[in-house]
């Protein structure tokens, strides 16, 4: 579903790091879309037409598997943009993760035609592209310590605190969700869930978990 096109000041509003002028070039070019809750925005394989803003909603990134399986990554929220789908719009080369929207996200689509001149013409989109695979690689490394050096309790609690911060402390997700997202099993999580409640980390509900840590 597409709207209308936000204007320069309020995209400087969103993404304070856009000068006046890199904006009112945004306004032009750009197209607001927005994406239902649980509908998928990229997916692996996909070659993009456009790189993607994000002006409000939260988006999941998750890493498939040749089997299918899939790994959470991280979030994106309101002010951000998708690192890998300005890397492959410039590129002309494929996804190698899918994203979805957790709630109704609206984002703005820059279409690819664009991508050099952004780079080469405008210096506030050139550090804004900085600062976007900064922060991308920042949270990568944070994924790979959890993979690499921590067991899965511990990545458990990691990935519940991310969470929480970011979608409430009542998290409405089923044993299987969270299993699939740390490329578990639901036995294994829902083990780990209960003693963490023996804990006092959280609380069980029927259709919910509530995070008191």
């Amino acid at each position: 579903m597409t709207a209308t096109m936000y204007n320069a000041e309020e995209l400087m509003g969103f993404f304070p790091l856009f000068d006046k002028e890199l904006a009112d070039f945004l306004a032009e070019i750009g197209e607001v879309r927005t994406f239902q809750e649980g509908e998928i925005m990229m997916k692996t394989g996909q070659f993009f037409k456009s790189s993607m803003l994000i002006v409000r909603g939260k988006v999941k990134l998750y890493r498939e598997g040749e089997d299918g399986n899939e790994f959470f990554m991280y979030f994106l929220e309101s002010g951000s943009a998708c690192a890998l789908s300005m890397i492959c719009a410039t590129r002309n080369q494929a996804s190698g993760i899918m994203a979805v929207a957790v709630e109704e996200t609206e984002v703005i689509m820059i279409p690819i035609q664009y991508m050099d001149k952004l780079m080469t013409t405008y210096k506030s989109w050139y550090y804004f592209v900085l600062e976007t695979y900064r922060s991308r690689f920042e949270e990568l490394l944070v994924v790979i310590d959890n993979i690499a050096f921590k067991n899965m309790d511990e990545r458990l609690e990691w990935y519940l605190k991310q969470q929480a911060a970011k979608l409430g402390r009542q998290l409405h997700l089923t044993h299987q969700q969270i299993a699939n997202d740390l490329n578990s099993s639901r036995e294994v999580i829902s083990r780990l869930l209960k003693k963490m409640e023996k804990n006092q980390r959280l609380h069980l509900h029927r259709n919910h978990i509530e995070w008191i840590a």
